[in-house]
Order: structure tokens, then C-alpha cells, then sequence
């Protein structure tokens, strides 16, 4: 009997790491070389003194690749803890986009309402276009988004998830 696809889902992993030249290029290398997907990848410094930074990856797959992602992780020398946020409880994941729009009249105007009801702040207006900056969950900012794509969307650029867990548990 065969057996049922399993579901994908959606795992935020946060990796604190060595803060060494090479060391991202090691975790992606993990990613691609198994044909895995990262949909978003942020990186920092966490340590005043730099030495120890810390990656959030937002991936998808089976329970199972989800299992086998940190699994990897952890043997990656480097690497000093690997926490998937996703499934360790609450968590507060956001990121930011720069969204510019070209548009005129009343578009222009219907642009700005919007901006406002999403509480996206215009960073940058010219007579012909707005950039707006928005900070928020991933849902919100894919909304924003696809509102200003009949309105006049021409480019955007986003940081990528930066997620924490809430409360007194850390990574």
C-alpha cells in the first residue's frame, strides 16, 4: 500500500555559529547540496565583540527533512546551538521590505491610504514615486505587496526573517 504524502511545513531555524570567514558558505552548502530550499536567510553578529553570529533560516519540507536540516547543522564545526523556533513554542519572527511604487493621481492617493492602514512609512517620495518601508510578519508585508501590485509596484527588496523565541527561553 503506498503511503501518503506527507504535508509539507515551514520551520524557522535559528543557528548561532562561529563568526569566521566560510561559515555561510558551509550552512547554504548544507542547503544546495541536498536540494534543499532556504526561503530566507538572515545573518549578524549577536556578541560585542563579534565573535558569534547568528543565522535564522526559513526553510520547508517533511517533519522528517525539517529533522534532518538540524541534524546537519549541528555537525557543522562551527556551529554552537541549533534551535527550530517553529517547534520549541512561541516565537516572534519579522522582517522589513522596501517597496517603491510609480504611480500618479489617484492611484498615488490609494497607494498612501494603504501605506497608512499598514502602518508602512514612506522613506522616500518624489513627484512620480514613494518608497515605503514596512516591518512586520511575512503574511503582512505578501499582503502589502500584492495591493500595490495594481497600484504601481516597480521594485522590492526585503531583509529576511529575524526571529526570536519569547519569553526567558533563548537560543
Amino acid at each position: 500500500m503506498p503511503r501518503p504524502e506527507e504535508p509539507q511545513i515551514s520551520a524557522v531555524i535559528s543557528v548561532l555559529v562561529e563568526n569566521e570567514s566560510g561559515v555561510l558558505a558551509r550552512v547554504i552548502g548544507l542547503f544546495s547540496g541536498r536540494g534543499y530550499n532556504i526561503e530566507s536567510l538572515t545573518v549578524a553578529p549577536v556578541e560585542d565583540g563579534g565573535n558569534r553570529s547568528r543565522i535564522n533560516i526559513v526553510t520547508s519540507g517533511t517533519a522528517m527533512v525539517i529533522e534532518q536540516i538540524k541534524a546537519l547543522l549541528y555537525r557543522l564545526v562551527p556551529v554552537h546551538k541549533v534551535s527550530d523556533l517553529t517547534q520549541s513554542g512561541p516565537h516572534v519572527a519579522r522582517e522589513m521590505a522596501l517597496i517603491k511604487v510609480v504611480s500618479s493621481g489617484e492611484m498615488r492617493g490609494e497607494a498612501l491610504r494603504i501605506a497608512d492602514a499598514f502602518r508602512a512609512r514612506p522613506v522616500d517620495t518624489t513627484v512620480g514615486s514613494f518608497v515605503f518601508e514596512l516591518t512586520g510578519a511575512t503574511d503582512k508585508i505578501e499582503s502589502f505587496i500584492d495591493l500595490m501590485r495594481p497600484l504601481g509596484l516597480v521594485e522590492v527588496s526585503r531583509t529576511g526573517v529575524a526571529a526570536i523565541a519569547r519569553g526567558p527561553r533563548t537560543i
